[in-house]
Parts: structure tokens; C-alpha cells; sequence
């Protein structure tokens, strides 16, 4: 039964990672956005960190600081050391380039679909402000039932895909070690974050939320750190390691051969799988921020794809291939980040590894099932009752339990056609709104060089009917 879903599954995936769908939307799109923007990736780069740090307009509402938390904690996960080990496994070494292709131009994307999220965001009873795509699709364009089609889409992306994905690479990390059976460890490790989820969504984990958003940006900044200790460590491989990256990256017989194993391919797909740019995922945390211009959360959730996959994804790449120990299919997934950890690292490696992908993918799951509840508010147009939200959250700590004994194939598939189908739905209507997203950078860079703090006006922009932006 599994392997005939997963056959349907991987022949859908397959059609849509083509070179002409999938592939070719987000770099058309992530290309058309940097141009519209003036290459606002490199000219506003620094501005990025300034406005990442300051406070909300309003006291005790939501930070861009703490938006981007939000939105990084669902980003920076498994994919990034699981993620990044497939797509060297399976695409070469060349498949960190198209990563990096991937972030750079989706930055732009990124950009245009967070600052869309800020223009048309709603304001709550409590006058904070809540949104996303499915409220710019009804709003701007006047489709609420594309809305309802991309949230229920969401949902199912971040419950049953990413959130099973993410179960699966957690139990997966224990494999290297003696204690590991694949008969009983699985079920374990997934009753243990079934339980850690629950705790968390069903209302009693808000103590053990805070202790993540405290040790995942450490966590983070060690694992940098480690992987840089491992460069300079084995600082002679840097020209081959270069090199065999720009060799796979470009051998363009390999790559057109077989395009759907190719670096490219593994690049865009485990690059979006990590970053999110275009998917129409971020939108939702930059909605809360209480920011006093939309380009600011813009170029805050900009910020987070570069620090998502420009800094930790390329940390676990070069972690790996600094090592020496080659990459190959069979390795896919933990075995190869493992191997090539306990290689430079001894056994401090794996474990380091371990709980590095432990904390990462808790702090996922969470992130991930933030943004759902949202997009079932949008769908029933109220807050939905108790009786129904017990049940949901029921069904996604379930999930995640089932997400740990599942096969690799499944999980990776269904987690791929997934954010392919949100892509398909969110990048073609950002680029219809780009006109209101490249009017309010305008607005931002005018008031900035006559040394304003920024503030926006829908209305003199040509934007109306927003429940915020009036002066």
C-alpha cells in the first residue's frame, strides 16, 4: 500500500520538477523580481540588519526581530543538514551552487511576497495584525477561492509533509549509533516528539517554546562555527573542494542526461525545501510584525533565506565535503553527514550532529504548525471552535508519529509535491501584484535618502481598501 502511494506520488513530483515547470518558474520569477527591485539583494543587503533590529511601533506587539524567529524557526530545520546531505548524495557536489542560485534569486521572491503580506495584512480584535497569501489572493485580486485552494494546500504541506519529513530525519540521525533498531527506534523517537509536540500545541509547552528560541539561534551559531573548525582543519582540500563544485555544477551533459537526478534539480528542490522562497509560507509570520513600512518586514524575511541557506545550509555542505569522505546515494540523508562528521570530528561528530538536528527539528515542527491554524481562520472565516482545533492538533501530533516510521522515498516525495503545488499557486499571483510591492520600495528608498524613518500610506501609493496604512 505505502509503495504504490509513494509510485503516485514520485510519477506527480516528477512531472512538476520537469526543467520547464517547477525549475523554470522560480528562476523566471526569482530573475523578473531582482530585476524589478534594482538587484535589491546586494543593494540593501546591509540595510536588511538594521531594520531587523528595531522595535515595534507599538509597545508589546510583534517585532520584525520576532517575526523573523518565527519564520527562521520553520526554515532552519532538518533540511538543512538532511536536505543538504541528499542533494549531495544524490545531485554531486555542484547541487550546493544551484542552492545558492536558489536563495539569491529567492531573496527577491521572498522580498515581494512578505511586503505583499504587510500591505494587505488584517487587523485582529486585539489590533494586532494577522495575514498571508490566501488574504492577498482575496483582497488584491479578488479570489477568495485561490485563497481557500492555497491554505488548504498549506496545511497539508506543513502537517502532512514537512512535519512527517521532519519526524523522519530526526529518527533517522540515531541510525549511526549501536543502540539504534530499526524495528523499535523509530516508534520511539516519534512517540517522543509526538509527545513534545503536543505538549507544545495543546497549550502547556509555552516554557519549553522559549527555551528553544533561546537554544536554536545558539545552536545555530555553534554549528557555523563547528563547520568552520572543520574547514580550517582540512583548509588543503579548498581548491578541490571548489573546484568539484563548479565541475558538477556546470557538467551540463551529466545534468540534461538526467535531469530529474541532476545538481541542479537536487539544488532547487532541497534549496526550496530549506529556504521556502516564493512558497508563500513566510508571508504568514511577516504579517504579524508591527512595522511602520511593509518593505522593512520585506527585507527582514529577505535576510532570513540568505541566513538559511547562504550560512547554515552551506555550513553542513562544507562540512561534509571539507571531510573527505565522498558522497554517494547510498549515503543519502544522516549517514552521510555522520560519516563525514565522524571522519573529521571523531565521535563528538555524529552526536554533535544529533542533537543539532533535534533541536532544529522541534523548533520545525512548531514553526510549521504556526502557520496552519492562520489558514484554517482564513478558510472557516472565524476562529475555529475548541472542539474542532482539539481535534486538528490531535491529528497533527499523530502525524508526526507517523511521519517517524515512514519510508525515505514517501516522506522526501510527498514533502516535494506538496511545496511544488504551493509554488504553482503563490508565484504566478505575486507576480500579477508585483506593481503594489515594487511602488512601496519605491516609497521606502524616497523617504530613506530624505532621512525619514520610513512610514507607508496605502492610499497615496495606490492601494486602498487595507485595514491599516492610513495616515
Amino acid at each position: 500500500m505505502i509503495d504504490a502511494i509513494d509510485s503516485v506520488v514520485n510519477e506527480i513530483s516528477g512531472v512538476l520538477y520537469q526543467p520547464y515547470v517547477i525549475p523554470l518558474i522560480l528562476l523566471l520569477a526569482g530573475i523578473y523580481f531582482t530585476f524589478r527591485t534594482n538587484f535589491l539583494q546586494i543593494r540593501l543587503f546591509a540595510e536588511s540588519f538594521r531594520v531587523v533590529g528595531e522595535r515595534p511601533v507599538n509597545l508589546g506587539a510583534t517585532s520584525s526581530f520576532g517575526a523573523l524567529m518565527v519564520s527562521t524557526a520553520s526554515r532552519v530545520g532538518t533540511g538543512n543538514i538532511m536536505g543538504v546531505s541528499t542533494a549531495l548524495c544524490l545531485g554531486g557536489a555542484g547541487a550546493i551552487f544551484w542552492m545558492w542560485v536558489t536563495a539569491i534569486l529567492g531573496g527577491a521572491s521572498a522580498f515581494v511576497e512578505s511586503t505583499l503580506a504587510q500591505i494587505y495584512k488584517k487587523r485582529d480584535s486585539d489590533g494586532s495584525s494577522y495575514g498571508g497569501p490566501s488574504y492577498y489572493m482575496q483582497d488584491a485580486i479578488h479570489q477568495r477561492w485561490l485563497g481557500i485552494v492555497f491554505s488548504i494546500v498549506l496545511i497539508l504541506t506543513y502537517v502532512v509533509g514537512y512535519n512527517m519529513l521532519a519526524a523522519y530525519n530526526t529518527q533517522d540521525t540515531f541510525s549511526v549509533f549501536g543502540f539504534y533498531d530499526k524495528a523499535s527506534t523509530p516508534y520511539i523517537v516519534g512517540g517522543v516528539l509526538a509527545i513534545l509536540f503536543a505538549f507544545c500545541v495543546l497549550g502547556g509547552g509555552k516554557r519549553l517554546t522559549k527555551v528553544t528560541e533561546v537554544l536554536v539561534p545558539a545552536m545555530g551559531i555553534l554549528y557555523v562555527l563547528v563547520s568552520l573548525a572543520v574547514v580550517i582543519m582540512n583548509i588543503d582540500r579548498l581548491p578541490s573542494v571548489f573546484s568539484s563544485i563548479f565541475t558538477s555544477a556546470f557538467d551540463f551533459k551529466a545534468i540534461f542526461g538526467g535531469f530529474t537526478g541532476s545538481c541542479v534539480m537536487m539544488g532547487i528542490k532541497r534549496g526550496l525545501y530549506s529556504n521556502e522562497a516564493g512558497m508563500g509560507s513566510a508571508p504568514n509570520a511577516a504579517a504579524a510584525a508591527d512595522v511602520s513600512h511593509p518593505v522593512k518586514q520585506g527585507l527582514v524575511q529577505m535576510l532570513s533565506v540568505f541566513i538559511d541557506t547562504l550560512l547554515i545550509c552551506s555550513a553542513t555542505a562544507f562540512m561534509c565535503l571539507f571531510s573527505g569522505v565522498e558522497p554517494a546515494a547510498e549515503k543519502a540523508g544522516a549517514a552521510y553527514v555522520q560519516s563525514a562528521t565522524m571522519t573529521a570530528l571523531g565521535e563528538f561528530g555524529p552526536l554533535f550532529v544529533t542533537v543539532a538536528v533535534c533541536l532544529f527539528a522541534f523548533t520545525t515542527l512548531i514553526g510549521n504548525y504556526y502557520y496552519t491554524e492562520g489558514c484554517l481562520r482564513f478558510i472557516m472565516k472565524r476562529e475555529p471552535g475548541k472542539a474542532f482545533m482539539m481535534c486538528f492538533r490531535l491529528f497533527a501530533t499523530f502525524l508526526v508519529f507517523i511521519g517517524a516510521v515512514l519510508s525515505a522515498g514517501l516522506a522526501w516525495d510527498t514533502a516535494d509535491l506538496l511545496q511544488a503545488l504551493m509554488v504553482l499557486i503563490n508565484v504566478p499571483v505575486i507576480v500579477i501584484l508585483t506593481k503594489p510591492a515594487i511602488a512601496a520600495l519605491a516609497d521606502y528608498e524616497a523617504q530613506r535618502r530624505s532621512g525619514k524613518n520610513p512610514v507607508y500610506d496605502a492610499k497615496s501609493n495606490g492601494v486602498e481598501h487595507t485595514d491599516f496604512w492610513t495616515k
